[in-house]
């Protein structure tokens, strides 16, 4: 019933709303329209951008609408609200009865003239203006008009969304310099019947002219485009569509579809039933022949009949039912159909030390770059790389596994080049790290970032007045986990990164970058005054391609003077990590293929930027070397190793440390 009553009201406030090029005479004063049992409010802006010709002119736009409605506590009820930065009702729906009370009261509203809070003016229409108390009726649609001139200034999408979920149909008309997207976000749909905007406030009047012309004496089935498939049954001021015979009306009120006898259940098939416009046809599962009664079935033997795609062995299992299998030697693939030999170097059935090289059912050992294959054929030694290349290091050279690396006396920093030695003194930095937690990382690598995160820590200076961190972590939105001015201590940045909760969902690394531009290094939430000169380093982390657009913040951040680390593994998209990363890109920018070896980025990183020129900061920082950029993220390489080395933890798994130790080459 009320939906019927809906629809008939949608067809009265969508006519009273559309400005015609012509119109009939209007109807005198005792000829009302019939539209049945309505509790409508009127919601009208009157903030200070509303003159007061205008104001008046909204006046008459009300007045001449009344004009038409037949007024009465059983008929129609009106209530008016104005709003601004406040909210104030004229009346509820209960104050008047007739029509020369609604119209003598809202001849006596005075402008409020402040802001235009649009948001709190609906929250209020929604909990107030519609309920028992100020007189709406249950079962009764419930009308709301919002008339303004401008945009909002608060947010209307979500409070008008939930007006409308409770049953409010909202008409938004919007006048000269109103806004039509925030229109869209108040009205119900569809907007074409609900959404208005006109030029300037001497045209809504028109509104309220054209409404008894459009509502009384009508066929809109006859006199409009009804958009109705079948057929259209016409109401007063409104219409509904109908269907022919075997047929449904859709969830659009206008479409029609066949009755679907099969989904309605209206057949005996035994199995599979086809469906027809009123008719239905029987059909069988695969492995099932029809019988001749057109309705039941009958299993067969698929291996049997050859019906199968089994690569080498099928396996009958009943009635229309078979599994694959393979000979000796093979084993079933995921698809459930095909074969492959088995592989012994990847099920770890062989005994080589380093590499195994898998043939079917066989495999042969080789061992890794840097190292040669012993007479047993399956373990490895390693050849002395310091000895067998020219490694070029200033100082020493220290052979690992494969590979070597440069060291530098005591009080000496390892250089750009990864060979030279010098005195370089690394600055105290303001750092903020962003770290992936898209779903794409999964909870386990989330372990890994936050290892990682904790690794760049150590190898800082953390302090109040030395070093500051801070963490935001992102994915389709993005969360400060602690700010720069959190923290004084690596223990307790350390311990605060363990405790942070994986995110999942996207990946909206631009998102990110705005965040920490306008966000992370504000002074409110710690970062030091630009004319300290202290450093500011941004670290990226993710595993994949951002689902938006980096260029524009990337940018911001550089041209802002923030020194900008692109840190990739996995699905990473290396042209994205580029644009993020600070020149010299290849000094910033790092990747790699697997989670595990993130530690390994984390020990060659060193987050420091020696200045120009000496620290405006707490710490006065010298300038012995001059370097533009970090120079000693390999003395932390060097130190890992070491410790590694002492604790007999080097093993045959460390080939995955050869392309950072392969950086360090000629």
């Amino acid at each position: 019933m009320k939906m019927r009553q809906l629809r008939a009201l949608s067809g009265f406030i969508l006519l009273t709303l559309v400005v015609l090029t012509t119109a009939r005479p209007k109807a005198g004063p005792d000829q009302k329209c019939k539209s049945g049992p309505v509790d409508l409010v009127f919601l009208i802006d009157s903030s200070r951008s509303v003159r007061p010709h205008e104001f008046e002119t909204m006046r008459k736009f009300m007045i001449d609408i009344l004009n038409t409605l037949d007024i009465g506590l059983d008929t129609t009820r009106v209530g008016v609200v104005q709003y601004s930065s406040q909210v104030r009702s004229e009346f509820s729906l209960k104050t008047h009865s007739k029509l020369e009370n609604l119209v003598k009261a809202i001849n006596e509203i005075i402008p409020l003239a402040q802001g235009t809070m649009t948001g709190l003016a609906i929250r209020y229409l929604m909990n107030e203006a519609f309920t028992l108390q100020q007189g709406d009726r249950p079962k009764v649609p419930n009308v709301a008009v919002i008339v303004t001139d401008g945009r909002p200034q608060d947010r209307v999408a979500e409070v008008a969304a939930e007006a409308r979920e409770k049953g409010i149909e909202i008409y938004a008309v919007g006048v000269a310099r109103a806004d039509m997207t925030s229109l869209r976000a108040m009205a119900s749909p569809p907007f074409e019947d609900h959404v208005f905007l006109v030029e300037r406030f001497d045209l809504i009047h028109q509104f309220g002219l054209q409404f008894q012309d459009k509502l009384c004496g009508v066929d809109l089935c006859l006199e409009s485009e009804h958009g109705c498939e079948h057929l259209c049954e016409s109401s007063p001021g409104s219409f509904h569509c109908l269907c022919l015979p075997g047929y449904t009306l859709n969830e659009d009120g206008k479409t029609c579809a066949a009755i679907d006898l099969c989904a309605n259940g209206k057949h005996n098939c035994e199995q599979i039933c086809i469906s027809s416009p009123g008719s239905f046809t029987c059909d069988c599962n695969q492995g099932y022949n029809l019988n001749t009664d057109k309705k039941t079935c009958s299993p067969i033997d698929l291996c049997a009949e050859g019906k199968h795609d089994c690569k080498q062995v099928c396996v009958n299992m009943g009635p229309g039912i078979f599994t694959c299998d393979c000979n000796e030697g093979y084993r079933l693939n995921e698809d459930e159909k095909t074969c492959s030999a088995i592989n012994l170097c990847a099920e770890g059935k062989h005994d080589c030390e380093q590499i195994c090289i898998s043939a079917p059912g066989v495999f042969t050992c080789d061992c890794n770059k840097g190292f040669k294959l012993n007479k047993d054929k399956k373990t490895c030694t390693n050849m002395d790389m310091c000895k067998t290349v020219e490694h070029g290091c200033e100082h020493q050279c220290v052979n690992t596994p494969g590979s070597y690396y440069c060291i530098c006396p005591e009080g000496q920093l390892l250089q750009e080049d990864g060979k030279s030695c010098g005195t370089c003194r690394s600055a105290n930095i303001d750092l903020v790290l962003l770290i992936d937690g898209s779903k794409s990382v999964r909870p386990q690598n989330f372990e890994l970032v936050k290892k990682f995160v904790n690794q760049v820590v150590d190898s800082l200076d953390v302090s109040l007045h030395g070093t500051r961190v801070g963490l935001v972590q992102y994915s389709s939105r993005v969360r400060t986990e602690f700010p720069l001015n959190k923290y004084n201590t690596a223990e307790e940045i350390k311990a605060a990164v363990l405790k942070v909760e994986y995110m999942e969902k996207g990946t909206m690394t631009g998102l990110a970058l705005k965040h920490m531009l306008e966000n992370s290094f504000s002074e409110a939430e710690g970062a030091r005054p630009a004319s300290r000169n202290i450093p500011r380093v941004g670290l990226v982390f993710t595993d994949g391609r951002s689902q938006d657009d980096i260029s524009e913040f990337a940018k911001k951040a550089k041209e802002a003077g923030i020194t900008m680390y692109a840190v990739g593994v996995g699905k990473a998209v290396e042209d994205e990590l580029r644009e993020i990363a600070s020149e010299p890109v290849d000094k910033h920018f790092y990747y790699t293929t697997d989670f595990s070896a993130i530690s390994t980025i984390a020990e060659n990183l060193k987050l420091n930027v020696c200045p120009a020129a000496e620290s405006q900061g707490e710490i006065e920082v010298k300038d012995p070397c001059a370097c533009e950029n970090l120079v000693e993220f390999q003395h932390a390489t060097i130190n890992s190793l070491e410790q590694l080395t002492q604790k007999h933890i080097l093993s045959e798994k460390l080939t995955c440390w050869s392309p950072f130790a392969l950086h360090f080459r000629d």
